[in-house]
């Protein structure tokens, strides 16, 4: 997959797997960012239901509706052309019942552009998982602690999105058997929240599909997944307290915005601005 101009397919990411390739993938929710994240060469964008918390500051992860979701993924489809686009469920369809699920599956495809579709606790809901499938759209099937199922594990999210979670290796045979499940019902790739360097490397050894890793994964998996503002520091924070990232676009912004103030307000021309003739 490392040719900018082939398009990634469900069988070349699981041929990935198989011949000890890692995958790439990346969170992202908006055309700017999905394009940058495709000319990157990255395998998968994901449009994550993140989008709430992280980029328009709701307090709680489940807030999230499907029609954000589907105006969101939108915006990530017109900005893709290599990577494969899948989208998460917000809280509610895959808890309402396998009719509802596959209804929302097909509207995040048909209505939205996805490729594939993310099912967070997927793992309480295989009828669902083999429903989707059965009606012809790959599943990324979600599992392990995460956003939508930590509270049933008495964990705040907020905890988990700063990496201070994982399972318990006491869950590894559960986790196990899970995954397991998950691939009979037809989830074409896995993602493993949380998953440890303990139970991680089980799981991914025990099934044929992709295990992939965002929140608490690790090289033992078969790829990763990272926020693409995460992973070029920006946000708000990265201004006071420096992440570990590849970038901290937040400095650089508030310091060309600060410019940018800087030169209004002393009567100079903008930079990047229409030219305007000296007054005559």
């Amino acid at each position: 997959m490392n040719a900018k101009d082939n398009v990634v397919t469900i069988p070349a990411l699981q041929q990935m797997k198989r011949d000890g390739k890692k995958i790439v993938g990346v969170v992202a929710w908006d055309y700017q960012m999905a394009q940058i994240a495709d000319r990157a060469g990255v395998d998968i964008v994901s449009v994550g239901d993140t989008v709430g918390t992280n980029l328009w500051g709701q307090p709680n992860p489940l807030e999230v509706t499907m029609d954000e979701m589907v105006v969101v993924c939108k915006a990530v489809r017109r900005g893709v052309k290599r990577a494969l686009v899948s989208v998460d469920f917000p809280f509610g369809p895959l808890q309402q019942g396998t009719a509802e699920a596959l209804a929302a599956a097909i509207r995040l495809v048909k209505e939205a552009g996805a490729d594939m579709i993310k099912l967070d606790g997927a793992a309480d809901f295989p009828e669902a998982v083999h429903a989707i499938t059965r009606a012809g759209i790959p599943v990324f099937a979600q599992f392990g602690i995460t956003p939508q199922t930590a509270l049933q594990y008495g964990i705040d999210y907020r905890t988990m999105f700063k990496g201070g979670v994982q399972v318990p290796a006491a869950m590894k045979a559960q986790l196990v058997e899970e995954a397991r499940r998950l691939e009979e019902a037809g989830a074409a790739l896995l993602d493993f929240t949380n998953s440890g360097p303990v139970a991680g490397p089980a799981v991914a050894q025990a099934v044929a599909v992709p295990v992939i890793g965002g929140l608490g994964g690790g090289p033992w998996l078969d790829g990763r997944m990272r926020m693409a503002h995460a992973a070029i520091g920006y946000a708000a924070s990265n201004l006071d307290d420096p992440a570990d990232t590849y970038a901290n676009v937040a400095r650089i912004a508030h310091e060309a915005l600060g410019a940018f103030a800087s030169d209004v307000r002393a009567a100079r021309q903008i930079k990047g601005g229409i030219p305007v003739p000296p007054a005559t």
